[in-house]
């Protein structure tokens, strides 16, 4: 028998069956327990990553709300600023006596006081002032004090558990900026009315009536945010809820849309505590009045000079005891050009009583210098 015979015929033959089903069986053992430990793996991963970014395994209710306002923010600011916006009801007589109510809204800046301030025209003549909370509480209002330049006023209420408003800084908002009004419109049946725009432009020059027969300049917020009849004297707000306006004019015409105008918060704060303090604004009274703007046109066809003719001065008023005289024309004051009245009121802004003022007239084609010492004018 020769060798490979022998070797052949005297071992078993191996079971590779039995070997391939070993190794197939290891290998599905290894998958399963890779599988196994890299899913283990990944959760513990989630779970780490969700403990740091909230800081806890089960974030607290109060960054749900936070995810909340993000994705509501107008939601947030109604709630936050609404119950401090109230509903005013002016009682008053007409000229026939009779009597007659008018609505319009205001703002909660002192719960402890119950201080609210609004615009002077909700408010102005009433024989009874009504405010009326969110919740539908009412209370009878005593007028603080009022300004027509300014169109502002604040009233009083005895109340307790009172909200209250936040001011903001209105000097630092930027056109495109959320703007959100709080009023009520048409009056209590629609208090609490929220609309929603944006800051159109700033610093708008609006010319209103204060009163039959007068008019003032008001230096305004334009807003595209809903305004209509009773939201004047309501909320005007920005993204963090803080108030930056006090909502006063809308344009209305029938060719104009979206056009709505707050007094800047920052101009109105000043305002609002000389009402609290004093009842009153003081303000530098030069003592002249019948004013006329003389424009460039009107300086050519008359040849006069660009200025303001002083028609009349009051007479031992601070501008009489000065030199100034009917007829002459103001041309510069503080050694700042005027052109018009509304250049002196700038001039003015910067003055209390009892300072003294320079003022350049042009008398009969004569420059004199005078120099005024501003009285404080009278209380309204």
């Amino acid at each position: 028998m020769s060798f490979f015979e022998s070797d052949y015929y005297g071992r078993k033959r191996p079971n590779y069956i039995l070997y391939l089903s070993l190794i197939l069986l290891g290998v599905a053992i290894g998958t399963l327990f890779a599988f196994a430990l890299g899913t283990s793996l990944a959760r513990e991963k989630e779970e780490a990553n969700t403990y740091r970014i909230g800081e806890k395994a089960n974030p607290p209710s109060e960054n749900i709300i936070n995810s909340r306002e993000d994705e509501y923010p107008v939601v947030a600011i109604a709630e936050k600023v609404g119950p401090a916006v109230v509903n005013i009801t002016n009682f008053s007589a007409d000229f026939f006596n009779q009597a007659q109510a008018t609505t319009g809204s205001g703002v909660i800046i002192d719960k402890d006081n119950g201080y609210i301030v609004t615009n002077y025209h909700v408010v102005r003549d009433a024989s009874r002032i009504e405010v009326t909370l969110m919740g539908g509480e009412s209370y009878t209002a005593q007028l603080v004090g009022g300004d027509v330049q300014t169109d502002l006023a604040v009233i009083k209420i005895e109340a307790v558990n009172l909200p209250e408003a936040v001011l903001g800084d209105s000097d630092k908002l930027k056109v495109g900026e959320m703007a959100v009004a709080i009023g009520s419109p048409l009056g209590e049946a629609f208090a609490g009315s929220v609309t929603q725009g944006v800051i159109s432009a700033l610093n708008r020059k609006v010319t209103v009536q204060s009163r039959p027969g007068e008019e003032v300049t008001l230096n305004l917020i334009q807003t595209d945010a809903a305004i209509n009849p009773g939201n004047s004297g309501g909320a005007l707000v920005n993204s963090r809820g803080e108030v930056i306006g006090i909502n006063s004019v809308k344009v209305q015409r029938a060719d104009v849309e979206g056009m709505g105008f707050a007094i800047p918060i920052s101009e109105a704060k000043p305002i609002i505590s000389q009402l609290i303090s004093k009842g009153y604004v003081s303000r530098p009274f030069l003592g002249i009045y019948n004013l006329q703007d003389i424009t460039a046109q009107m300086a050519q066809w008359y040849d006069l000079p660009v200025g303001i003719y002083v028609g009349g001065v009051f007479p031992d008023g601070p501008a009489e005891q000065a030199g100034m005289e009917p007829e002459d024309i103001i041309v510069k004051a503080d050694g700042k050009q005027v052109t018009s009245f509304a250049d002196l009121q700038e001039v003015l802004k910067s003055k209390q009583a009892g300072e003294k003022l320079n003022i350049t007239v042009i008398r009969r084609d004569r420059q004199v210098e005078l120099e005024v010492k501003l009285g404080e004018m009278p209380d309204e």
